[in-house]
C-alpha cells in the first residue's frame, strides 16, 4: 500500500464518527391565545425532565417572549429552548412552511446527540388565536391542543379542527370552573363526543390526578414512538420528514 494511502486509511480510523441525531418524539402543543399553551409546556418539563431529554421551540411573530418566559421559569436547561419568529402568521410556520421549525428541532436534536445526551422529546409551540390552527404531520408526530373553561362552557362543542383531530384535547385551568359559571363535568363530557370519543384530559395544575393523566398520556407517546407503533389522528397529507439546513430566509434564534 503506498504510504500516503496508508496515512490517509490510519487517519480516517483515528477521527471519531460524527454523532447521527436521533429522531425524537416532536410533541406540538397548540390553542388559542391565553388558553396556557406556554405553562402546560413548563409544567411537563419539569415534571419530565428527571427521565427524559426535552427540547422546546415556541413560535410567535415578532418576538421570543415566551421562549424567555420558559427559560426563566427554570424548568430547562436555557440552550434547549429555542423561539422562531414567523414575522407572518405563525401558522403557516406550524401548518405550510415548516421549514423554520423543522431547522429549530433538528439543530436541538444534532445538539444533544453531539453532547452524548440525545433528546426524547422536543415540545413545538404554536402561536395561535383561534380553533383552527393545527400543525402539520411534516412538523409533528403527536399534538395536544389545548382550551380553557374561561373560554366559556360551548366551545368544545362548538368543535373545530384542533379539538377534534388532535391527538389529546386538554380543557385547561378546571379549577376556575366555579369562578366563570362553567359546568367543567358537561364541558368535559362535550369535547369526548366532539371528538366521537377520542382523549381528553380536564387538567388543573392543583388537580395532581388530571396531571397524572396528562404525564401517562405524554410518556405513552414517547413509548409508542421509541417502537414505531405511534399512529396519529391526523396523519394528513404527509408524514415527518428531514431536510437539508440553507437556512436561507429564515429567522431562528
Amino acid at each position: 500500500m503506498p504510504e500516503s494511502v496508508f496515512a490517509a486509511s490510519v487517519l480516517a480510523a483515528s477521527v471519531p464518527p460524527v454523532p447521527t441525531p436521533r429522531r425524537t418524539l416532536r410533541l406540538g402543543v397548540c390553542g388559542p391565545v391565553g388558553t396556557g399553551k406556554s405553562s402546560l409546556i413548563m409544567l411537563l418539563c419539569a415534571r419530565l425532565s428527571a427521565e427524559l431529554e426535552i427540547g422546546v421551540v415556541t413560535n410567535d411573530i415578532y418576538t421570543d417572549e415566551d421562549a424567555r418566559m420558559i427559560r426563566a421559569a427554570g424548568v430547562l436547561d436555557a440552550s434547549r429552548i429555542v423561539a422562531v419568529e414567523t414575522g407572518a402568521c405563525p401558522h403557516t410556520a406550524i401548518r405550510d412552511d415548516v421549514t423554520a421549525n423543522l431547522i429549530a428541532v433538528e439543530d436541538l436534536e444534532a445538539a444533544g446527540a453531539a453532547a452524548g445526551t440525545p433528546l426524547d422529546l422536543v415540545l413545538v409551540e404554536s402561536g395561535g388565536d383561534n380553533l383552527t390552527a393545527t400543525f402539520s404531520p411534516a412538523l409533528v408526530d403527536t399534538q395536544i391542543f389545548l382550551i380553557d373553561v374561561a373560554g366559556g362552557g360551548d366551545v368544545a362543542r362548538k368543535g373545530g379542527p384542533g379539538i377534534e383531530r388532535a391527538d389529546l384535547l386538554v380543557v385547561n385551568k378546571t379549577d376556575l370552573a366555579p369562578y366563570v359559571g362553567v359546568d367543567e363535568v358537561r364541558m368535559k363530557s362535550d369535547a369526548i363526543a366532539a371528538r366521537d370519543g377520542g382523549p381528553v384530559v380536564a387538567l388543573s395544575r392543583t388537580d395532581e390526578s388530571s396531571v397524572d393523566e396528562l404525564l401517562t398520556w405524554v410518556r405513552g407517546q414517547v413509548a409508542s414512538h421509541v417502537a414505531g407503533a405511534l399512529v396519529p389522528s391526523d396523519p394528513g397529507p404527509m408524514a415527518p420528514h428531514s431536510h437539508s439546513h440553507d437556512g436561507t430566509g429564515l429567522h431562528v434564534h
